[in-house]
């Protein structure tokens, strides 16, 4: 009886590991190849549950996930105007073939990540040598990246992997370069300033020019005016002084005299030597002299 039962034991672990063996899963991130001695008998690239014949076919998982190849160190190269640019880039790819993956690089993704990097390199060489530094910073970049794209992606077909995309991070110059060029910005700058203030000075002098100009013009403007008023308002006085000696010609003699005594006797340093009988005392001697009055 005990024999039987460690028999059954015996017969169920084997089953078990029988059934372990020949069950594997595939999930929505992976692909699997189905080996048989060697050679690739299947490929799984939905995700779910699968059968295999235990101990004489393997699996293998390919990641079938965007994977980032980012250049450890910025790449030359050199422009049409045989200018040398270092060109940090990062390429985006795939494995969408995972039987000529294998076949191709052995699923190797270090062997892929190279061929991949050769192949855009290449592509950025190309392209490079067409544009200048100018058209590679800002003008064609665009243009630049979707033609090496197309290119890399062609040929990673081969090997079974798409590349998704290939970006342009930072185009700089080599620093002696860099310092060049920044010496002739900074001398084309200050030529710049150095004009714009020539224009400026200029144009303040012009502007000031007309401004004291118009000021001539309406000061001599406002004086014309102020003596025309002036004058009117000398001829309404003189009309006025005209009307009230046509009216009282003793009061307006009167009324003379006595601006002119206040005038004449305004400041005590004042002297005047005139003769005690003269006109100018009349008032002063005898106030009802006018008109016998």
């Amino acid at each position: 009886m005990r024999r039987n039962i460690g028999s059954l034991l015996v017969a169920l672990a084997v089953i078990l590991v029988l059934l372990s063996g020949s069950v594997f899963t595939v999930d929505q991130r992976q692909n699997a190849l189905v080996f048989q001695l060697g050679e690739v008998v299947s490929v799984k690239t939905k995700p779910g549950l699968y059968f295999k014949l235990p101990l004489v076919q393997n699996v293998r998982y390919f990641d079938t996930r965007i994977l980032t190849l980012d250049a450890a160190e910025p790449e030359r190269f050199i422009t049409s105007e045989k200018k040398n640019v270092l060109v940090d880039s990062y390429i985006k790819w795939r494995v969408i073939d995972p039987r000529q993956f294998y076949v191709s690089v052995g699923g190797n993704e270090t062997r892929a990540q190279i061929r991949l990097s050769q192949t855009v390199n290449d592509g950025l060489r190309a392209e490079f040598g067409k544009r200048t530094i100018n058209d590679v910073v800002s003008g064609h970049r665009d243009e630049i990246m979707n033609v090496i794209r197309t290119k890399a992606d062609q040929d990673a077909r081969k090997i079974g992997v798409q590349v998704v995309d290939v970006r342009i991070k930072r185009v700089d110059l080599p620093e002696s370069v860099s310092e060049n060029v920044y010496r002739r910005m900074e001398a084309e700058r200050k030529q710049v300033a150095n004009e714009l203030r020539s224009t400026g000075a200029a144009e303040a002098e012009k502007i000031k020019a007309d401004a004291d100009k118009q000021k001539e013009v309406i000061v001599a403007k406002a004086y014309g005016d102020a003596q025309h008023v002036k004058g009117e308002g000398d001829a309404k006085a003189a009309a006025i002084y005209a009307a009230a000696y046509g009216r009282d010609p003793e009061f307006y003699a009167f009324y003379r005299s006595m601006q002119a005594y206040r005038e004449s006797f305004k400041s005590k340093s004042d002297v005047m030597v005139l003769d005690p009988s003269a006109d100018f005392f009349k008032y002063m001697k005898n106030p009802r002299a006018a008109g016998g009055k």
